[in-house]
């Protein structure tokens, strides 16, 4: 970076730096905060918009409160970069995301700095709530909520207890009307509406301290003020504040992008007693126009030019469609044959794609917003009155619903089809986004039929195949990014629930493969045999897809037990509780005792990076899984 354009930000090195500026220098330091992060990520991706939007917030807390002694726990991690860079991690910010560098997402391993872990939504205000209790009168915890993330379940969870246990914490609401698309539902339109006005704060604010300094302002005086302001305030608006409803006191909306102005009003609440919320707009994308412009492209642009703002993209000729791709544009297709099919996303229309059938079907497709638990028995009840819904929630986001899955869907055998986008390791997001739990969590649940495609016309045919009648609760689980076929449409034709196909025979070892690792195994497998250099001339190989976690094809099980004395498999997704622990199982159960070597993902959280970096690391590239079939 050029020194000469960051005459401020060049020696912050920790917010204490940052508490010794004057306030009248605050503006020049959010100007090049947000320079710096466009600057970076142009190189360097990133989510970007997010960031932007609270940058004047960001300085503001850093400014009012001693951080890290009062803690700051941010929502929706990618929020957090500015906070990143007043925290030590300027200089290694270039590192963000990469194998060893900066993590996506705050996190107390990386920064005395992050107090609590982020990366799903809504989770801020109960870990606060947490921090409060244990802090007591010993510091000060402030909860960053914003980015749609106010419409989860476990926010209001957080939210009411809040109002019933002793605390001081102040809640920040960053509201900017987005999560990754625009965000949607009741709360996010009643925010939109709700105003007070910033004048009556003020004067509450002073009358409350002058109380309490003549001792009139007990705990319980105080809630009785909060319920008789908040009724005047009712008739007076006409609309009742659901926040001080619940005895939290409210404060706004201010502009979250005026930071000398976000500085007078923490100082004023930093020691107020009693709960607080602070409602701010801000701009997604703030300061940059073409973030501000095109809000869902620029949360997380890739590479492009910093001056223009063109995205820098690779030649894309004869690239396959992403699997996200080829969902939507099969959802739309089934959806114009069965009109029954519905769609249903936790606020991510356009990283599945489901806003391919939303531009022509609007009122069978549905954002729910981030309401993953929600979407599942939304999507059951829509199945128990004669609707068949394609619920695609992202893997590692669908362990929020979980108990959902089990008591709303499979114990009454509905016909909801859970498409699980980004199973498997997912790069440079880290562990909090990675879809390793899936196989392992969802294959002992009753009534359940659990498949992964090897490529894109087994996803189309899995589709087409789950939605047909009595297939019960369907899961189909695929990866990020592009597939492997550029003629990915083919005819709709029905998979044998069940059933999985040899790809190649073999006498020596019996390879099993879930999902579209297969097609890398394939890859591996056809090269050593041509080469005859990696594997001994002698050694041949048996590569079965299984196509079904759940149920197992007891065909090919048969077979390979068989015939086989050594058996690998290889998934990704965790080794323990998944294809591997299948396979053992089932030939355990049925007398068969060959060597059986499970490849996947390790006991441990696997860290951020690139595919092909964190494969390497947990054993599934090209030299481990050769060396597993043949040692």
């Amino acid at each position: 970076m050029e020194d000469n354009k960051f005459e401020i930000l060049t020696h912050i090195d920790s917010p204490a730096d940052l508490r010794q500026l004057k306030t009248e220098e605050l503006g020049k330091l959010c100007d090049e905060l947000r320079q710096f992060i466009v600057q970076e990520l142009s190189v360097n991706p990133g989510h970007l918009a997010s960031s932007l939007g609270v940058v004047e917030l960001t300085v503001a807390l850093h400014y009012v409160f001693n951080t890290p002694d009062d803690r700051i726990v941010w929502d929706v991690g990618h929020q957090a970069y500015g906070h990143k860079i007043l925290t030590g991690r300027r200089d290694s910010f270039k590192t963000n995301r990469k194998l060893g560098g900066v993590r996506p997402f705050p996190s107390p391993v990386e920064s005395e700095y992050d107090a609590f872990i982020c990366g799903h939504a809504s989770n801020s205000i109960s870990a606060a709530l947490g921090m409060a209790v244990a802090a007591g009168d010993k510091r000060k915890v402030v909860a960053v909520i914003g980015d749609g993330a106010m419409s989860g379940g476990l926010a209001f969870e957080g939210l009411n207890n809040v109002s019933q246990s002793p605390n001081d914490m102040l809640i920040v609401l960053n509201d900017n009307d987005m999560s990754i698309d625009r965000a949607v539902g009741g709360m996010e339109q009643y925010l939109l509406n709700l105003d007070t006005n910033e004048t009556y704060n003020r004067l509450r604010f002073r009358a409350s301290q002058w109380m309490r300094h003549h001792g009139m302002l007990g705990e319980a005086r105080r809630k009785g003020i909060i319920r008789l302001t908040n009724a005047l305030k009712s008739v007076i608006a006409r609309q009742q504040n659901i926040f001080e409803g619940m005895n939290i006191r409210y404060f706004g909306p201010f502009d979250g992008h005026n930071v000398v102005e976000l500085v007078r009003i923490l100082r004023q609440l930093k020691d107020m007693k009693g709960p607080k919320l602070l409602h701010l707009h801000t701009k997604k994308g703030h300061g940059y126009a073409p973030a501000e412009n095109y809000k869902p492209v620029w949360h997380a642009p890739g590479k492009f030019d910093p001056e223009t703002g063109e995205l820098i993209k690779g030649d894309d000729t004869d690239k396959p469609l992403k699997y996200q791709e080829v969902f939507g544009n099969t959802l739309l297709e089934l959806a114009r044959q069965n009109p029954r099919i519905v769609g249903v996303t936790p606020a991510m229309p356009t990283g599945c794609s489901m806003n391919i059938p939303m531009k022509e079907l609007p009122d069978r497709m549905f954002d729910v917003g981030i309401a993953e638990g929600h979407a599942v028995t939304f999507s059951a009840g829509m199945a128990k009155d004669g609707l068949q819904p394609f619920c695609n929630i992202y893997s590692s986001f669908a362990q929020r619903a979980y108990d959902n899955i089990i008591h709303d869907v499979a114990l009454l055998r509905l016909p909801v089809v859970l498409c699980l986008d980004r199973a498997g390791l997912v790069g440079e997001d880290g562990p909090t986004h990675h879809g390793a739990f899936d196989l392992a969590a969802l294959r002992p649940i009753p009534n359940l039929t659990i498949c992964s495609p090897m490529n894109e016309h087994e996803l189309r045919r899995m589709m087409y195949t789950a939605q047909l009648p009595d297939k019960g609760p369907f899961v189909i689980r695929y990866p990020r990014g592009c597939g492997c076929l550029t003629d990915w449409h083919c005819p709709l034709e029905e998979i044998p629930v069940g059933k999985g196909r040899k790809l190649s025979e073999g006498s020596d070892v019996a390879v099993l493969t879930i999902g579209p690792i297969g097609n890398d195994v394939a890859n591996y497998i056809a090269e050593a045999n041509s080469s005859l250099i990696t594997l001994h001339s002698s050694l041949s190989i048996a590569h079965y897809d299984m196509r079904f976690l759940k149920p197992l094809d007891e065909d090919i099980l048969h077979e390979v037990g068989k015939r086989f004395k050594r058996i690998v498999t290889v998934e990704d997704g965790v080794r323990t509780g998944g294809l591997g622990s299948a396979v053992l199982e089932w030939m355990s159960d049925h007398g068969y005792n060959p060597q059986i070597i499970r490849l996947g993902l390790p006991d441990n959280f696997v860290e951020h990076g690139t595919i092909a970096e964190l494969r390497k690391i947990v054993g599934l590239d090209k030299e481990s899984i050769m060396a597993a079939i043949a040692p």
